[in-house]
């Protein structure tokens, strides 16, 4: 007797193949028939009417913590994703010892936007090497995930303080190859590294990763090309012909795919996006293998003064927006502080954009006073009260306990711009993903891409069919990564399917929900018509709830990865 059988879907198998009507036999978490399967199962759903895909593949997650508080990583299962990859950026939480756990955290807190109590509350840190770290989430989750080694944690457990401070001398950077080695024996899935000039830890200063030597990020590199399964990703400082010089000679050390993160395509974007991509693939023909991750939705990143992440970056913010809630908001109701804030914020410097204060856009607030300012723009604001448009905004915040969210105000998106995404998506120098899921909790809602795509895209606009679309969040993902087992219906891979409503499915509205350790707020929204995820043969989501099983796999390079 099988397991499972889904009977009378439309199969849509991975591969960019034209859907057919098919049943899906599974049994012990493997799909055993595709056709038409006549063997009774302990449980059979309808799929009649419903596509059945290959589960989703998100290869640019920061998940690495929420497993120990949220073992379904939610909500990425409710888009559909089956398997996740967490450690990106340099940014890992293993190794770890009690000398590197709070800086580790610190860090993760200002450069990922994870609310540090969270961090402290909800994270055993009852691991120092990544071993011991896989130990303790293998067999919890709900969805199959796997890590790469941070260059970051890496870096600061062996050179300490100074990992923030100089260049590496060569017995640091053998005793980092031997982490990595230690690392990469225990399944990560290879080698993660930043050099991006936005990325500052704890105490504002550059994170490990932005102080190696060229020659220390090659010669890690190079380790990569020892272990089965194995690959790089990687954030370049800016984006140019010696950034993607040094990208081509690390894939080249490693003999290994590196993935660079990251492109928000659209019409006003297009022409730089195929320009990096041109870039690419001029570094291929010297032997690399070289791809650019394409995040399929606009570039918006919600704000908040609670958190004040950018705005500590503003010249002489810092102190202000490290304060307790309370002291800041005694500083954000005093008029001279905001007087000098103000002038700060006007001052020329990378992110003068974002102190564009009469072009906010209110998204969410919280209280009966400041609800009915929810879309609307600061300017407008501040005209109708006779008010500055900062002390406009300010206001709210304040009456808001601070919680406010707002942006930049964007034009909604147009038919061009979603053409851009399909034009660069389609470029076989892309990734498409880059969803950050589990990072930057109260900005970024690019969980939903895959639904957004699938409503956008393929309902709305008609320009990628279901098929194209399921192909580039599945196959292509799988095939960058290794994983053999998954990313295609075929007989004897992994049972990870999604069952969604193609006349439906799209994401659900997004709020802040005060679910975290310590009560941190996140931005979550579930979707449409997404009606069942199944991992390894059983279902973590049934009819748009969590069943509360937890099926995943903990990935391991070179067992469940190939070159």
């Amino acid at each position: 007797m099988l397991d499972l059988v889904i009977r009378r879907a439309t199969v849509v198998d991975g591969t960019g193949a034209e859907r057919r009507v098919a049943d899906i036999g599974v049994h012990d978490g493997r799909i055993v028939e595709v056709g038409t399967v006549d063997e009774a199962a302990a449980r059979s759903v309808d799929g009649s009417g419903l596509v059945a895909a290959p589960g989703f593949i998100d290869i640019h997650t920061h998940y690495d913590a929420q497993g120990f508080w949220d073992p379904a990583l939610t909500p990425s299962p409710f888009h559909g994703v089956t398997t996740i990859i967490g450690g990106n950026c340099g940014f890992s939480i293993a190794p770890v010892d009690d000398g590197t756990a709070d800086y580790i955290m610190r860090m993760l807190a200002r450069v990922e936007g994870i609310p540090l109590e969270s961090l402290q509350q909800g994270v055993p840190w009852n691991w120092q090497t990544v071993d011991e770290y896989f130990d303790r989430l293998d067999g919890r989750l709900a969805l199959n995930a796997g890590f790469m080694a941070g260059h970051s944690a890496i870096r600061r457990g062996v050179m300490r303080e100074a990992a923030n401070e100089r260049t590496a001398t060569e017995n640091e950077i053998a005793a980092m190859q031997t982490a990595l080695r230690e690392a990469l024996a225990a399944g990560c899935l290879g080698f993660s590294s930043s050099r991006g000039a936005v990325h500052t830890d704890g105490d504002s200063r550059p994170v490990p990763s932005r102080f190696a030597s060229v020659d220390e990020i090659l010669t890690l590199s190079a380790v990569i090309s020892e272990y089965d399964g194995t690959t790089l990703e990687m954030i370049p400082e800016v984006f140019n012909e010696d950034e993607i010089e040094i990208m081509a000679a690390m894939s080249i050390a490693a003999g290994r795919a590196l993935n660079w993160n990251v492109m928000y395509p659209s019409s006003g974007t297009l022409d730089e996006c195929l320009d990096r991509l041109r870039m690419s693939r001029q570094g291929a023909e010297r032997g690399s293998n070289v791809f650019g991750l394409a995040t399929p939705l606009p570039r918006i990143s919600l704000r908040s003064f609670l958190t004040g992440f950018v705005f500590d970056a503003f010249p002489g913010w810092r102190d202000a927006m490290s304060l307790p809630p309370d002291e800041k908001l005694r500083v954000l109701r005093d008029p001279a502080e905001r007087k000098r804030l103000y002038d700060l914020s006007q001052q020329p410097n990378p992110l003068r954009f974002q102190a564009e204060w009469p072009q906010m856009l209110i998204v969410e607030a919280f209280g009966p006073d400041t609800k009915p300012f929810e879309g609307r723009v600061v300017g407008d604001i501040a005209v109708e009260q006779r008010k500055t448009p900062f002390d406009a905004l300010l206001d709210i915040a304040c009456a808001d306990g601070l919680r406010t969210l707002f942006r930049n105000y964007t034009p909604e998106d147009t038919v061009d711009d979603w053409q851009a995404r399909v034009d660069v998506m389609r470029d076989p120098r892309t990734i498409t993903g880059g969803s950050d899921a589990g990072a930057h909790l109260d900005m970024l809602s690019t969980f939903t891409y895959t639904t957004s795509l699938l409503e956008n895209v393929v309902r709305k606009e008609e320009l990628m069919t279901v098929e194209e679309v399921v192909h580039l969040l599945t196959q292509v993902p799988a095939r960058l990564y290794g994983l053999h087992e998954r990313g295609t219906i075929e007989v004897g891979k992994a049972a990870d399917l999604v069952l969604f409503d193609s006349d439906t499915v799209g994401p659900k509205p997004v709020e802040t929900r005060f679910d975290l350790p310590g009560g941190a707020g996140r931005l979550y929204g579930e979707a449409y018509g997404v009606e069942q995820v199944i991992v390894n043969g059983t279902s973590i989501v049934s009819e748009g709830a969590l069943t509360g099983e937890t099926p995943g796999t903990l990935l391991r390079s070179g067992r469940d990865t190939r070159s």
